[in-house]
């Protein structure tokens, strides 16, 4: 039986490695951030995107579209990381806020494809960028949680949030919020 979250709620995770689904109303990137016990990037390659697509235990899809499929091994993820957020971005040239497409749905599945969790990510309107969702480390167990926090600001303005600002956010982002490794963000 899936759980439909709201805005905040969290749901217990049964399995390790899950596969994490997006539909949007519109071409969006689906990135991943992994973070420490106080919700911080590492710096730069907490980041997977088009340009850097895995980190230990996932990959990210290397594409703009409107639906997306990846898969998360918790196992493998390292003791380090604490979260691994689902972060979707509008890429340039195409609506610049998420209040003018339809609303962006993210699930959470088992391997053989029975979706756990699911979140349709409601309530956006001048933002760009947002944290979707979050798997997060409990004590030894795993849980997922809808977080729904937009950015007006982009991509740059979430990762300034999570701990990385200055010369690391700037790596990464460019003006208009577009990754610098390989592809627009």
């Amino acid at each position: 039986m899936t759980a439909e979250l709201v805005r905040g709620q969290n749901h217990p995770l049964s399995r390790n490695r899950v596969e994490i689904r997006v539909s949007a109303g519109a071409a969006v990137l689906a990135l991943a951030a992994t973070a420490d016990e106080g919700g911080r990037l590492a710096g730069p390659r907490a980041l997977a995107h088009p340009g850097a697509r895995a980190l230990p235990g996932l990959e990210v899809p290397d594409r703009v579209g409107d639906r997306h499929r990846f898969t998360v091994d918790l196992d493998a993820v390292g003791t380090e990381v604490h979260h691994v957020r689902v972060l979707l971005v509008l890429p340039p040239g195409g609506p610049a806020r998420f209040g003018a497409v339809a609303v962006p749905h993210v699930a959470v599945a088992d391997p053989e494809g029975a979706e756990l969790a699911g979140y349709t990510v409601t309530g956006l309107d001048s933002e760009s960028a947002v944290v979707a969702l979050e798997l997060y480390r409990r004590q030894a167990a795993w849980k997922v949680r809808a977080v729904g926090q937009g950015y007006a600001g982009g991509l740059g303005a979430l990762l300034a949030d999570a701990g990385l600002a200055g010369p690391a956010a700037a790596e990464l982002v460019g003006g208009g919020g577009q990754c610098q490794h390989g592809g627009a963000c």
